[in-house]
């Protein structure tokens, strides 16, 4: 890991945007709906990575089996993309990051599991513009499959092994080991406090947006 790679490949929700707020929003939406109280913020952030249908089961403890789930995660989603950026924002200090990614021979893209229709209008509320996005209806199979992964990397005019994956979940490491790239974790992120997240097995561990930036450009300027 002596070298910086020519490639940064970023999950979406809980790394490279917070978009819990707007999340949690929706799902209290849905709770009101059901004449439930709000519940607190940090319980639903820790559940964002786990997407829509955990959402869901979260707020009204209904399973992705129960025959009323697929209607309130439907109630959920159209709360949600009623304005998907409404309070989500670029994690502090990734800004330069991606400025100095974004100077060729560099790139960089965003690999998620969110559907399209809402990963593409929060990225362009947000003025971000990655050399590739891959959702999860891009492909018919999502991370921790590695395709998603090497689809972006393509797109990018890169190898698999030119690129760094970044992730906040553990299916992010695996989709990068199963890419073969080197798999960066953020203790940042969407993380349930349960989940013993040392064992993930990622080559590299930031605790703090400001210091994956930190490390990254230092890389730049260090002697290939």
């Amino acid at each position: 890991m002596s070298h910086a790679p020519l490639g940064l490949l970023f999950d979406l929700d809980g790394t490279l945007v917070d978009t819990a707020p707007d999340l949690a929003r929706a799902t209290n939406a849905l709770r009101a709906h059901h004449g439930l109280d709000a519940l607190p913020f940090e319980v639903i952030r820790a559940q964002v990575s786990n997407g829509g249908s955990a959402l869901v089961t979260l707020a009204l403890g209904l399973e992705a089996t129960h025959p009323e789930h697929a209607t309130a995660r439907a109630f959920l989603l159209d709360s949600y993309a009623r304005d998907v950026a409404a309070e989500s924002r670029l994690f502090p200090g990734l800004e330069p990051l991606l400025a100095t990614w974004s100077q060729p021979p560099r790139a960089w893209g965003i690999v998620t599991n969110k559907p399209r229709a809402y990963a593409a209008p929060l990225i362009e509320a947000l003025g971000l513009t990655p050399g590739a996005l891959l959702c999860v209806d891009d492909l018919p199979v999502r991370k921790p499959a590695p395709e998603p992964l090497w689809a972006a990397a393509q797109r990018l005019g890169l190898s698999a092994e030119q690129c760094w994956y970044i992730g906040d979940h553990v299916r992010d490491m695996q989709a990068a080991q199963a890419a073969g790239m080197v798999a960066i974790a953020v203790g940042y992120g969407y993380i349930d406090e349960a989940e013993d997240r040392h064992s993930w097995r990622a080559d590299r561990w930031f605790e703090h947006p400001q210091e994956l930036t930190a490390a990254l450009i230092d890389l730049v300027g260090s002697p290939r």
